[in-house]
């Protein structure tokens, strides 16, 4: 020992040991440092839940049977072909996908696509109870979904404010990716208010991470080290199907204010203002004799809407929205969405080189987009061109300023091919006014057998025109 004592503090050693010494402790203390994952996961690991929905679908039958039966209909017109003869089989179809509990008594938040179209959902929870699960609602828009198991005593996760989440915090994951059961994944938190791309509507401002989702994490929680929820797992962007590294959550405040009207109400409100709007670039903001660029800039404000009343004009700049900043236009259809119809806002706006505050009353955005178990009243109304009506609200009506009647449901016929879509508003058809089921079934009647027919269509706070190719 004594030797070694010589030898280490020897003076040509000496440099050698301060540095080691001096690095002992700073990995001691990095380590202590480091996220405790595996408490977190040993809290929350009881409340999260494996979904597995079974849908009934028919298979394709790639136009062969058909075609053999119309020849053999030439050929023996007197014969009978057998029942069911040209009919696509029916068979199931499974998906699976994440969910977690939300209290005690069994109300389960997934996503909306992991349910939908869905005939039976099956929830398996960590100490392997299987349920039959009861969609109570369903948004489309935010992606959200309410699900509820008989029974009480569940274990439950605990919220945390997503607004405080901060870009580089640490995030962790539980779900069943690629039907893996209960997999833990972490990561940091790579960007907040995400648009994704490509999506046209903008009602979520989601958090983006670079925690390893993958198929079968939808609806799963994205908790903070806390230990508290601030993100509901949603989507990915991905080359290859897989993760890259870039996800998608959906804030828990958007999440819960969605969750609050399902449980209430089985729909979902969402405010609208009923303007057009872009993002001011550099161009605009010089000619507008803006500092920077930034912004929603007003294309056009929409008759008789709520932007309207409140003294919105073409060419402002919205800078502002209850105190919120408006940097790009991607951000103010998440912050309308957000707040409850009838409610009163403030918008600042930049307006002849002056900043000014207009009031707003928020109106209420059409049921587009909204899905629900509830039944509709009255019953949805078939027809040839593929599709299935309703009567749209007398609240909606107003609020929006339009009158037509809401689809649906589309099959392949006329109108899907047409690019029409389950929530569209038809306001007119073949250039006549429907508003409601009645006028509508009149304008069918009176549809020509093969023609190109115009239809007038309310989507996303505007309208537009398509044409139907009968034949």
């Amino acid at each position: 020992m004594k030797f070694l004592s010589r030898m280490v503090f020897a003076k040509p050693y000496a440099p050698i040991l301060a540095a080691v010494l001096m690095l002992l402790p700073i990995s001691s203390m990095a380590a202590s440092t480091l996220p405790d994952f595996a408490s977190l996961v040993e809290k929350n690991a009881p409340a999260i839940v494996n979904i597995a929905t079974l849908q009934t679908v028919r298979s394709r039958s790639g136009g062969r049977s058909s075609e053999i039966e119309e020849l053999l209909r030439r050929l023996s017109p007197d014969e009978q072909l057998p029942p069911g003869f040209g009919e696509a089989p029916s068979r199931p179809r499974g998906g699976v996908g994440s969910g977690f509990i939300i209290s005690d008594d069994g109300y389960i938040i997934t996503n909306h696509h992991v349910v939908t179209g869905a005939d039976t959902i099956t929830v398996t929870l960590n100490d392997r109870r299987v349920f039959e699960a009861e969609v109570i609602g369903s948004d489309e828009l935010s992606d959200v979904a309410l699900l509820k198991i008989e029974g009480e005593d569940f274990p439950a996760v605990e919220f945390g404010d997503s607004e405080a989440i901060r870009v580089g915090e640490w995030v962790l994951a539980i779900g069943s990716p690629f039907g893996l059961e209960f997999s833990a994944a972490a990561g940091i938190v790579s960007a907040k208010g995400r648009a994704v791309p490509g999506n046209q509507t903008n009602y979520v401002s989601f958090i983006q991470t670079d925690v390893a989702i993958n198929q079968g994490n939808s609806g799963g929680p994205l908790f903070n080290l806390d230990g508290d929820v601030i993100g509901i797992n949603s989507q990915i962007l991905s080359s290859s199907g897989g993760s890259n590294g870039v996800s998608f959550a959906i804030p828990s405040n958007v999440a819960l204010n969605v969750v609050e009207q399902l449980r209430e109400t089985g729909t979902v409100s969402r405010g609208l203002l009923g303007v057009l709007i872009k993002d001011v670039d550099f161009a605009l903001a010089e000619a507008f004799a803006m500092p920077r660029p930034r912004g929603a800039f007003v294309d056009e404000v929409q008759p008789g809407s709520p932007a309207e009343a409140g003294g919105v004009q073409n060419d402002d700049i919205i800078i502002g929205f209850n105190s919120r900043d408006i940097e790009s236009s991607s951000q103010l259809p998440f912050y309308v969405g957000q707040v409850r119809p009838g409610s009163r806002a403030l918008l600042t706006i930049m307006r002849n080189g002056e900043i000014i505050e207009v009031p707003v009353i928020v109106g209420s955005l059409p049921a587009d987009g909204v899905a629900s178990t509830a039944p509709v009243v009255p019953e949805p109304r078939a027809n040839t061109l593929g599709l299935t009506v309703s009567e749209l609200s007398q609240e909606a009506q107003e609020v929006a300023g339009i009158q037509g009647v809401r689809i649906d449901e589309l099959d392949d016929g006329p109108a899907a091919q047409a690019g029409l879509r389950s929530g569209d508003v038809l306001v007119e058809l073949n250039r006549m006014p429907v508003p409601n089921i009645e006028a509508f079934a009149q304008a069918v009647d009176e549809l020509p057998e093969s023609a190109f027919v115009p239809v007038r269509i309310w989507r996303e706070g505007r309208g537009t025109t398509l044409v139907l190719e009968l034949e």
